[in-house]
C-alpha cells in the first residue's frame, strides 16, 4: 500500500488536533516574518536617518539644523532635538508670576537631561515593540510542533493496538504526521530566534547613536557648544535657537 507523506497529506488525513496544531504553527510563523521584516525596515530607516546628525551639528543655526533630519515626525533624532528645545526653553523662559511646581528645582542640566532620558525611553520602547514575540515564537513553537508529534504517535499507538501488530501501512501515516509536524515547529523557530538576536544587536547600536546624539544634544542645550571627541575638550559651536 503507498503512503504519501506532506502537508497536504497532514492536513487531509489529520484530526482536528493536528490541523489545530498546525494552523497554529503557521500563525505563529506569520506573526515572527511580519515583525522580522518591518523591524528590519525599521533599522534601515534608522541607520538612514543617523546619517544626518554630522549634517545637523555643520549647521548655522538650530532651525536648520533640524529641517536636515526631515519632516518625517517619527524621526528619533528630530525627537530628541525638539525635545531638548523644549526642555531648555521651559527654564530660560520661565514665567515670574506662575505657581512655583516641583520641576522648578530642577537646573537647566537636571531638567534637559531629564526630558532627554525620558525622550529616549519612548523611543526604546518603540524599538523593541514586537521582539516578546519573536522571543515567544522562538521558545514555544519547537514544544508546540512536539505536542502534534507526540499526537501523531500517540495515533500510530492506536493503530497498532486495533490491528494487534505493527505493520508498516497502518503507522505510517500517524509517524509521518508526527515527523512532519516536528520539522514545522523547528522551521517556525529557527527563523525566529535568528531574527531576535539580530534585532536585539541592531537595536543596541542604534541605541549607541542615540545615546551619542543626546549626549552631544545635552552638552550644546547647557553649553552652547557640542562636545567633539573623547576628550571632551573640542566643541563644535553652533548657533542656538531663539
Amino acid at each position: 500500500m503507498e503512503t504519501q507523506f506532506g502537508l497536504a497529506h497532514v492536513w487531509s488525513q489529520g484530526d482536528i488536533v493536528t490541523k489545530s496544531v498546525a494552523v497554529l504553527l503557521l500563525l505563529m510563523s506569520l506573526s515572527s516574518w511580519m515583525v522580522i521584516i518591518i523591524k528590519a525596515l525599521d533599522l534601515r530607516r534608522f541607520s538612514s536617518q543617523a546619517k544626518a546628525t554630522e549634517s545637523f551639528w555643520h549647521s548655522a543655526d538650530f532651525a536648520d539644523g533640524v529641517a536636515k533630519f526631515g519632516n518625517d515626525p517619527a524621526n528619533p533624532f528630530r525627537l530628541l532635538a525638539q525635545e531638548g528645545r523644549e526642555a531648555t526653553a521651559h527654564v530660560l523662559h520661565k514665567d515670574g508670576n506662575a505657581k512655583p511646581q516641583l520641576h522648578d528645582a530642577l537646573d537647566l542640566s537636571e531638567w534637559v537631561t531629564r526630558s532627554l532620558r525620558n525622550s529616549m525611553d519612548d523611543i526604546s520602547a518603540r524599538m523593541q515593540a514586537g521582539l516578546a514575540v519573536l522571543a515567544s515564537v522562538g521558545s514555544t513553537a519547537p514544544f508546540v510542533g512536539l505536542f502534534g508529534t507526540v499526537w501523531g504517535i500517540y495515533h500510530a499507538l492506536l493503530a497498532i493496538g486495533l490491528n494487534g501488530q505493527a505493520s508498516i501501512d497502518k503507522v505510517a501515516g500517524p509517524v509521518g504526521e508526527s515527523l512532519i509536524m516536528t520539522a514545522m515547529g523547528l522551521a517556525v523557530a529557527i527563523p525566529a530566534v535568528l531574527g531576535y538576536n539580530a534585532l536585539v544587536r541592531g537595536n543596541k547600536s542604534a541605541s549607541g547613536k542615540l545615546n551619542r546624539f543626546a549626549h552631544d544634544l545635552h552638552a550644546y542645550f547647557v553649553t552652547g557648544a557640542r562636545v567633539s571627541g573623547p576628550g571632551a575638550a573640542n566643541v563644535l559651536v553652533m548657533k542656538k535657537a531663539s
